[in-house]
């Protein structure tokens, strides 16, 4: 086994959260983020609830937040968990959608302790081919790769598909086997984005495919099921960005009660990203509304990050079930 960087920034990949969330019956918190008073908000938040956690970026955001400087963001955080906030939860710090071999690596490299590729765009046998390549790479550092299988909708960084293909059970143990991957994000009717389905007023978002997780769980029993988009778009900031200026007609996502029932299952990881961004941008609207004279981004980045952190808590204790499990 070749040396561990992640170690060395004080991170752990993400092995022994997914068997203790099995075993548990809850699915462990993966937020996006992009700067630093995301992360604060995330770590805070984890702390304070006693919640593993796993940091994650998008290719997208390592651009946006510099691949160096990531690393040492991602080891302050640590430290600041340790040192500040007097609190031993593992940190987890992921690739999310990486679409390349070359990515992967270089996240490996600058100290990643879990990846995902996803060669979902490619024929079956693509990716195949590219997640085993990764999964090589990965396991001679013991970095947790997680693989995809079927095809997800909607808009978020440099992820984009028009139209969702559900995974199909009958392939995800040949997939498993084949690969080596140690986590599976499979699709059921999550999406990327603020606007996850076509819905009217008053009608309801179709409900997630439990029978094909149902499925994949009997095929790959005891092996750790992802579950990307699955942002709740809480209304209760979607209507605050109206109020105050934004215009963001029929956002919605999944509702919560169908993401605690997945994370009861073998689902053991589940992505939240646009719930971030938009209880952000909602403090920040607020802030400018109220106080147009306000210039100094602490006034108004102060304040999101709060009421982000105030998210995380909520959706350790009430969705995924992680609160208390660290």
């Amino acid at each position: 086994m070749a040396k561990r960087l992640y170690e060395e920034l004080g991170l752990v990949n993400s092995k022994e959260m997914f068997k203790k969330a099995m075993e548990g019956k809850y699915a462990v918190p993966a937020y996006n983020f992009n700067n630093m008073e995301q992360l604060q908000a995330i770590i805070g938040g984890c702390a304070e609830s006693n919640s593993p956690v796993i940091i994650q970026v998008s290719s997208g955001a390592r651009k946006y937040a510099n691949q160096t400087l990531l690393r040492y963001m991602a080891q302050g955080a640590v430290e600041m968990c340790r040192k500040d906030l007097k609190s031993n939860i593992p940190i987890c710090l992921h690739l999310d959608h990486g679409d390349t071999f070359e990515l992967c690596k270089s996240c490996i490299d600058y100290g990643f302790s879990s990846v995902m590729i996803d060669g979902s765009s490619h024929t079956y046998e693509d990716n195949i081919k590219l997640t085993k390549q990764v999964v090589d790479y990965a396991h001679q550092f013991d970095v947790t790769v997680e693989g995809e299988l079927g095809v997800l909708a909607g808009i978020e960084d440099d992820v984009k598909a028009e139209h969702h293909t559900y995974t199909d059970p009958a392939q995800v143990e040949d997939f498993v086997k084949r690969t080596g991957v140690d986590s599976l994000a499979i699709s059921i009717g999550t999406s990327h984005g603020a606007y996850k389905f076509k819905v009217k007023p008053g009608e309801s978002v179709p409900p997630l495919r439990f029978d094909i997780l149902e499925e994949c769980e009997k095929r790959l029993p005891g092996f750790p099921i992802v579950l990307h988009g699955a942002s709740s778009v809480v209304q209760e900031y979607v209507a605050m960005i109206n109020k105050f200026g934004g215009k963001m007609d029929n956002a919605v996502g999944i509702p919560e009660d169908q993401l605690r029932k997945a994370a009861k299952s073998a689902v053991c990881k589940i992505n939240i990203d646009s719930d971030g961004r938009l209880v952000m941008t909602a403090m920040i609207r607020k802030v400018f509304a109220e106080s147009p004279s306000e210039f100094d981004p602490r006034k108004y980045l102060g304040p999101a990050r709060e009421e982000l952190k105030k998210l995380i808590v909520a959706k350790n204790t009430n969705v995924l079930g992680s609160a208390g499990k660290a």
